[in-house]
């Protein structure tokens, strides 16, 4: 049985329809902390238990009988984070699995400017030390953070951020198609993949650009200063440490940290990676 964590997120979500596709439904299990919002699931032969990063006794109980488990990252950081994954990777070595995959991001790095980059690193090597076979997904960075950062961008006219750089932004359908392939067989990679992303990186100058095509309305990037752009975070109750956090993200990006591309994304998936202009298009049309 292929056992997925987060099954009702974004991207957990998405990984179970693409590999019920692929295996029958009744080989794969879920592990949620609400397993009442994977009722659809259950009704179509997925096996549904209560799994909780937080208590390794639910783990245990979702994990039963996996052969593989696939750990979707947690939306903590820091020691929090870490703790959360090391718990479900001992908990899936514990339940017997023949390997466990784990969702990092194409920029892991101990030593990363932006704070999630060194808790994937981390989850990584605790992964490397666990004796079990595991593969880690070195996943591009999530294109559905841009309809973020174009904050009031389509209303005034201006795409207002700190000074950044080139991103290999990647769509989540992509990487949850790419992940069931990679469930479906079993064993394609043993630790870290090459960078799963879209061919090309782009900066938020070359957004600003696709979205003045898009609309037919001149979109114009404005460098933010730092420190200017943190306080109108905290002055619209964005939490310091969030805030700080948010920051990293560009400073990790000027030093080139997201801008890694390659073609195993589009090998997997045997098709081109969806451009980042569709899925900019669609945030134009939705406004």
């Amino acid at each position: 049985m292929i056992v997925i964590t987060g099954a009702t997120g974004l991207l957990g979500s998405q990984i179970v329809e693409q590999l019920v596709q692929r295996v029958p439904a009744d080989q794969v299990g879920v592990s949620v902390r609400d397993p009442g919002r994977a009722a659809g699931l259950a009704a179509r032969g997925v096996r549904v238990r209560r799994g909780d990063f937080t208590d390794p006794r639910s783990l245990a109980n979702a994990f039963d009988g996996a052969t593989q488990v696939l750990i979707v990252s947690t939306n903590e950081t820091g020691e929090a984070a870490v703790a959360q994954h090391v718990a479900a990777v001992e908990a899936a070595r514990d339940a017997g699995a023949r390997r466990i995959l784990y969702t990092s991001h194409q920029g892991a790095a101990e030593h990363s400017l932006f704070a999630p980059m060194p808790d994937h690193a981390a989850t990584e090597a605790h992964l490397s030390k666990t004796g079990t076979p595991f593969t880690a997904l070195r996943n591009g960075f999530y294109a559905a953070t841009v309809r973020l950062l174009l904050g009031q961008a389509l209303e005034t006219g201006e795409l207002v951020a700190p000074a950044d750089g080139p991103v290999s932004w990647t769509a989540h359908a992509d990487l949850a198609e790419a992940a069931a392939i990679i469930l479906a067989d079993e064993g394609r990679f043993d630790g870290p993949t090459p960078p799963l992303t879209a061919p090309v990186a782009l900066d938020l100058q070359d957004i600003a650009g696709i979205v003045t095509e898009l609309t037919g309305r001149a979109v114009r990037r404005v460098v933010a200063d730092d420190a200017e752009w943190t306080a109108t975070l905290t002055g619209h109750g964005v939490p310091a440490d969030r805030a700080g956090m948010l920051l990293g993200m560009f400073h990790a990006s000027r030093r080139g940290e997201f801008a890694t591309t390659g073609p195993d994304l589009e090998s997997l998936l045997r098709r081109p990676a969806t451009p980042l202009r569709s899925i900019l298009e669609e945030a134009v049309t939705r406004r």
